[in-house]
Formats: C-alpha cells, sequence, structure tokens
C-alpha cells in the first residue's frame, strides 16, 4: 500500500513552531492537507469530528500529553486504526517501550528532517 498524500494529516504539538516545521516538511513530501491542534484535548476533538489518516503528535505537551492521546485514541473504536507517529526530544527507551505498547505505529526523536520523516512515513505505509 502506498502513501495516500491526499489524507489529512493532524499534527500535535503545544509548540507553534515545532508544528509549522512539520506542515513544512510534510508538504515538502506533497502532503497538501495538513491539519493542526495545539494540545491533546483539542487533536481528540478534531479526530472525532474529522477523517484523518494519520496523527504526529509530540510527546510532552499539557494538558494531555502525546502517550495520553495515543491511549485515547487506541481506546476508540473509531480512530483506533489510524497511524500514529510520536515526535519527541527523548530517546530513553522506557518511552520507546511505553509507546510501543500503548500502540504508536512509529516514533521520530527530534531533531528530524523531511528524509527521516519520509522514511518513517515508508515504514509505516509501505511505498511511498
Amino acid at each position: 500500500m502506498a502513501v495516500d498524500k491526499s489524507m489529512h494529516v493532524l499534527v500535535v504539538d503545544d509548540y507553534k513552531t515545532m508544528v509549522r516545521i512539520i506542515g513544512n516538511l510534510l508538504g515538502q513530501l506533497d502532503f497538501k492537507n495538513v491539519d493542526d491542534a495545539t494540545d491533546g484535548n483539542v487533536a481528540l476533538e478534531k479526530l472525532r469530528r474529522g477523517d484523518y489518516g494519520l496523527v504526529i503528535s509530540d510527546w510532552y505537551m499539557e494538558p494531555m500529553t502525546g502517550l495520553q492521546l495515543l491511549r485515547e485514541v487506541r481506546a476508540d473504536a473509531k480512530l483506533k486504526e489510524i497511524p500514529f507517529i510520536m515526535v519527541t526530544a527523548e530517546s530513553k527507551t522506557e518511552n520507546v517501550v511505553e509507546a510501543k505498547k500503548a500502540g504508536v505505529s512509529n516514533y521520530i526523536v527530534k531533531p528530524f528532517n523531511a528524509e527521516t520523516l519520509k522514511n518513517k512515513l515508508t515504514a509505516v505505509f509501505g511505498a511511498f
């Protein structure tokens, strides 16, 4: 299965600059429908109302962390199949293990570039 670049992608990060950076990287990879949320609660609301094909979320956010958002998404019958990529500055093994247990599709450590993002998307979706 190839990546559908017309799918809606939700970028979740409480740091506006990071939202813009990830949005730009997705744009470089020809994604056209990129939406954003500044925290997990807003993201969950958008996910339940919208039709998203991918979530890219920061780990450390308030009041709901990326890990809590991931758990909410995986617990929701309508949302549980959406691929979920976690972005973090931490590469601690216990965080990776915790995210894997919660059902993360892939994991990106900051900083990263379009090539890294493309590789992670290929790992999640198959052919690019």
